[in-house]
């Protein structure tokens, strides 16, 4: 195995919302919370009765969801009056913080629907404060080219390019870096504790290592990651700073202590999550 390959995981088949499939490849039996990343969903389905139904309302507190896709088009209303439609190629970050009520609804009835969710952890000084939303449409995140290859900036500074998703304090990354045949990519380490990389079409070399479509990389905190392929490729990279502090969650709250966890149920079922 490549010197910066840590690990190799494969998600698993889950359901979320109102049956919504999907693979869920970060906060599963073989690979738990990746400090600062709570969970990472890849939805992908040209079945409708997949993804029909959609995410209802339902509420957040203490981090950060950001939904990035790769194809189709989903709708979000909360609970604060924000309301948008994130298409192929657009991120819609949501800052739930001290509490959120929301709802992901497919804006299509047919076709392919495919992206991505990532949740990020706040540390707890920002768990509490208000909720924040922002809508990212494809047009407003930086690409760089590596020959016919390019790496799209959704968060954090890559190649003197600072993407529209900024999470201070983390030294957060995302990219998706989109291959070509015979136009390799390096990635060179910004010194984050977590680095990750997740392949989702194609087949991928990273630094001499085989690697297929499914499945997610730990990677060593240093180092330069090198991809390529012979076909066309993509892959999520994932970098950020652990918070290293107390994780605990019931469903949609991550908080630090079970009191707190408790804290949000109650104001839930009081109408006072978003107060």
């Amino acid at each position: 195995m490549s010197e910066i390959i840590l690990t190799r995981h494969r998600g698993m088949p889950a359901q979320d919302g109102a049956g919504v499939k999907l693979t869920r490849i970060i906060n599963q039996p073989s690979l738990r919370y990746q400090d600062p990343f709570l969970m990472l969903d890849e939805f992908r389905s040209d079945n409708p009765n997949d993804y029909i139904a959609g995410f209802p309302p339902h509420p957040h507190r203490g981090f950060v969801t950001l939904t990035y896709m790769l194809a189709g088009r989903m709708e979000h209303n909360d609970s604060v009056g924000n309301t948008g439609v994130v298409e192929a190629g657009g991120a819609q970050w949501m800052k739930a913080a001290r509490g959120i009520i929301h709802a992901e609804m497919p804006k299509q009835e047919d076709g392919l629907m495919w992206g991505f969710q990532l949740w990020i952890n706040l540390p707890a000084a920002e768990k509490m404060s208000p909720a924040e939303w922002a809508d990212y449409p494809q047009n407003i995140i930086p690409e760089v080219q590596f020959g016919a290859s390019l790496v799209r900036v959704i968060g954090g500074e890559f190649a003197a390019q600072k993407g529209p998703v900024q999470q201070p304090g983390q030294q957060f990354l995302m990219l998706d870096a989109r291959l070509q045949a015979g136009a390799p990519v390096g990635i060179a380490s910004a010194g984050q504790g977590c680095r990750l990389a997740y392949v989702y079409q194609g087949s991928v070399q990273v630094n001499g290592a085989t690697v297929q479509r499914g499945e997610l990389l730990r990677l060593a905190a240093t180092g330069t990651l090198e991809l390529s392929s012979d076909q066309a490729a993509g892959v999520i990279v994932l970098a950020g700073q652990p918070i290293n502090e107390p994780i605990a969650q019931y469903g949609p709250f991550v908080m630090n202590t079970q009191q707190e966890i408790e804290q949000a149920i109650g104001d839930y079922q009081r109408g006072r999550l978003t107060a």
